[in-house]
């Protein structure tokens, strides 16, 4: 088992789950974080630090895409070990639908 990070982190990126992870297995995005599921160790000290909610255990049923998705971006993006603040508009992108259809962006964020 490992965890995700899902559609909510999209345009929030609060990036709190970072600065608990004890082996930083986080990887950053123009517009999101993942997990690298051959990294993490399953602890789960980074699922009660998102204020998002955005980050499950991957036995969640239907989350396989999402799967998915952090294993291929936790390749191409580069690996973040410090919070950084997150997009001023954060708050307003909490919560909306369907984000990954209307804002995933492909791109790398800096890293560290």
């Amino acid at each position: 088992m490992t965890y995700i990070v899902t559609d909510n982190c999209i345009k929030c990126k609060y990036m709190d789950c970072i600065e608990v992870c004890p082996v930083d297995c986080f990887y950053e995005g123009e517009n999101m974080l993942v997990i690298h599921p051959d990294e993490c160790i399953d602890c789960g000290v980074c699922e009660p630090e998102c204020p998002a909610e955005a980050i499950k255990p991957d036995t969640e049923p239907g989350l396989d895409s999402w799967l998915q998705l952090n294993s291929e971006y936790a390749e191409k993006w580069p690996n973040i070990t410090a919070k950084k603040e997150p997009p001023a508009d954060a708050k307003e992108f909490d919560g909306v639908e369907n984000k990954l259809e209307q804002y995933f962006s492909p791109e790398p964020g800096e890293g560290d």
